[in-house]
Formats: C-alpha cells, sequence, structure tokens
C-alpha cells in the first residue's frame, strides 16, 4: 500500500511528499463503557491509512483516495463539506482545528489503507487521526495527541454525525507495539499494559453479518442506563454516571427500577471492574485470567446488556469449548460484526479450520479471518 501511495503522489503532483500513518485498533475489554464515563482497554493494530502530502502553497485542498479512486478538490476555507463521506472526514479535521484558532495551509494529499472495512477497527478514526498528525507536523499547528483524538472525535461529532466516545480516536494516536491502554472515559488519564501473551496471537472472526437493530437499540441501552442513574441520583448526591455508582448503590436502589434497567447498570459496573481486574491480571504475566474476564465480558454484553446476537454467540461460545484458546468476546457496538479470540499459536491453523467449518455449517457463509499484532500509534515514516 505505501508503494502504490508514493507512486501515485508522483504521478499526481510530481515529487514526493511526507508519509505519514495511522492504525486501526482492537478493544481487548471494556464495551459499552466509554459513554458511561468508565474503563477501555483498546490497542493499536497493524492494519493502519497511509497519507502522503505535501504543502501546496495555494489555498485549495486535493487528495485523491486510492480505495475510492477518486479525487476531491476544496477550499481551505470553504463553508460546505464535499458530498463524498471520505473527504467530510478530511474537511472537518481542518474545520475543528481552524475553531481551535489554528491555520493549516492548502495540500496536496493521496491515501489509502489495509484496515479491513466493516470489521469495526475504526477506518475512519484512522483516517481522521492521520490527516490530523499530518497536517499539525506539517503545518506546526502545536496540538498534542490528545487534541488531535478530540478534533478527530469532534470531526464524527459535526461532519458525520456520529456520537461517537473518544476510545477510536485515542488508541489510533497514542497506541504502542505490544501495549495496551487503561484508558479512563471520564478524566482522559491512561495507563500502559504489556500485552505480549508468549507463545499467543490475537485474531478477528467476523461474522460478516450486521443485524439493522444495531443505532436503534443503542440508544435504547444508553436510555436504559440513564433510567438507572437516575433512580440512583435521587437518593445519593452527585451521582452523575454509573461510573459513580457500586455494586452496593445499584442493590440498594434495585425495587425501584424496571429490572431491564438493573440489568443495564449491571453490566456496565461489572465490565469496569474487568477492565481494572484484567489489567492486574496483564501486570503479573496472568494471561489465564485476563481470557477468563474475556469470557466474562461476552457473556454479560449477551445476556445482560443483549448486545450480542446469535452469530456472535456462537463463534464466542465455539471458541470457549476450544483447547487453546486463552479468551475470546464479541468487539464492537453488537448486534453483528466481530469476536476477538487469543489462541495459542501451535492451535492458530486448527482453530480457523474448525471455527469456519462450524460457522459455515451454521449459517452457510465462512467468516472472514483478520490476524493482527499489536502495534504503534500515528506517526511519520522515514
Amino acid at each position: 500500500m505505501k508503494t502504490t501511495i508514493r507512486t501515485k503522489f508522483e504521478a499526481f503532483y510530481g515529487g514526493p511528499g511526507a508519509l505519514y500513518t495511522s492504525p486501526g485498533r482492537v478493544n481487548l475489554i471494556g464495551e459499552h463503557t466509554d459513554y458511561n464515563l468508565g474503563f477501555v482497554l483498546p490497542g493499536a493494530i497493524d492494519k493502519a491509512i497511509y497519507l502522503e502530502l505535501k504543502p501546496n502553497n495555494r489555498d485549495q485542498v486535493r487528495v485523491y483516495s486510492v480505495d475510492y479512486n477518486e479525487t476531491v478538490e476544496f477550499g481551505i476555507d470553504s463553508a460546505e463539506k464535499p458530498e463524498q463521506q471520505w473527504a467530510a472526514y478530511i474537511y472537518g479535521v481542518i474545520k475543528e482545528m481552524q475553531k481551535r484558532g489554528a491555520v493549516p495551509g492548502g495540500f496536496d494529499g493521496v491515501f489509502g489503507g489495509d484496515v479491513p472495512l466493516g470489521a469495526g477497527l475504526s477506518s475512519s478514526a484512522a483516517l481522521e487521526s492521520v490527516v490530523g498528525f499530518a497536517l499539525n507536523d506539517t503545518f506546526d499547528l502545536g496540538f498534542d495527541r490528545m487534541q488531535l483524538a478530540k478534533i478527530g472525535q469532534m470531526t464524527e461529532h459535526n461532519y458525520i454525525g456520529v456520537r461517537c466516545g473518544i476510545m477510536d480516536q485515542f488508541a489510533s494516536l497514542f497506541g504502542q507495539q505490544g501495549k495496551v491502554l487503561q484508558l479512563d472515559c471520564s478524566s482522559l488519564e491512561y495507563k500502559v499494559f504489556p500485552f505480549e501473551p508468549q507463545g499467543y496471537r490475537v485474531l478477528l472472526l467476523d461474522s460478516q453479518v450486521k443485524h439493522s437493530l444495531a443505532s436503534s437499540e443503542y440508544n435504547l441501552r444508553r436510555a436504559d442506563a440513564e433510567a438507572g442513574i437516575a433512580v440512583i441520583a435521587k437518593h445519593v448526591p452527585g451521582i452523575e454516571s454509573l461510573r459513580d455508582v457500586t455494586f452496593e448503590m445499584l442493590e440498594e436502589y434495585r425495587a425501584e427500577m424496571e429490572e431491564i434497567w438493573y440489568r443495564r447498570c449491571h453490566y456496565v459496573i461489572s465490565e469496569n471492574q474487568r477492565v481494572l481486574d484484567a489489567c492486574q491480571a496483564l501486570e503479573s504475566g496472568d494471561y489465564e485470567t485476563f481470557g477468563q474476564k474475556m469470557f466474562g465480558s461476552h457473556d454479560g454484553l449477551s445476556k445482560e446488556y443483549e448486545v450480542s446476537c446469535p452469530e456472535l454467540d456462537f463463534l464466542a461460545e465455539k471458541a470457549r469449548r476450544f483447547d487453546g484458546v486463552l479468551g475470546a468476546r464479541m468487539m464492537g457496538g453488537g448486534f453483528g460484526g466481530c469476536t476477538i479470540n487469543v489462541v495459542r499459536d501451535s492451535e492458530h491453523d486448527a482453530f480457523v479450520d474448525e471455527m469456519c467449518r462450524a460457522y459455515k455449517q451454521a449459517y452457510g457463509i465462512a467468516p472472514r479471518v483478520i490476524d493482527m499484532v499489536i502495534g504503534d500509534g500515528a506517526c511519520r515514516l522515514e
């Protein structure tokens, strides 16, 4: 991909630019906790978006997308975003920078990537992050990585219409090879933990389904959690999110809640604790315990938060029964997408064969297998 981008850039604009990259991400554990101001545990991956860029000394932006095979051009101060959604991400990053007083100049660019689309690996956040990082470096705008993550998040909110948390952009910018990042979504403080299970690898199994329930059910989950919080907040001062709620509070006021509110709240509080316990296990090199926390996360997502689906449950349960799997769970918003699996190297091929065979027998389609390693965040490539 890097060679293709360099060749295209030379052909379109003459001479080389500077080459930048920013990766997709996985979330090892901590799902639906971000908007409840809890903990998540993402890592950057070795699949990325690459961008070659050079100032053009004009007030115009010209960008070619290798993946879409099209060029978009717009004024750096244009009041109208481009029609193409991929270009709207680039436009949005520029506008969010301008809102913060930065003055990026016009530029020419070519980008493309190898982040698998539709697998929940946040190719959009990788694009926002590489554009932000490249412009910040090229025009010496003075943003730090956390500010760039917020710029990417606000691009989603204001120009794409997705009210996402900050986890995806954070992981894309802050990732470290062989490390995962425990992000506190309340304070935005983070800790780094080693993730190099010897003799094991991480792989994703993409169910290749996406049920239409996802967006509407996501909003309902938020509403259920907020309703539970409101019950407790009537009795306990200072309660603003499930981050502030203990198991003891939840049990004390359970009788005043609808049962579904209780289950949603119980899941989130439990998941936050699973993230903390999983990180403690990583510190001591206890990957067996870490894997058990992954299985526990899937159980909670399936039974208490109810954002799984038959296909994801099938993959997770099949993995649980396979000798050589430390842990597995659904990853992402739910109702389709991927499971993330930590599998012994020596069992990798047998695991893939068995999972593909069984899934195809059950659902008539083989899952897409995505092997990956935990990699570095955004950078300039020399």
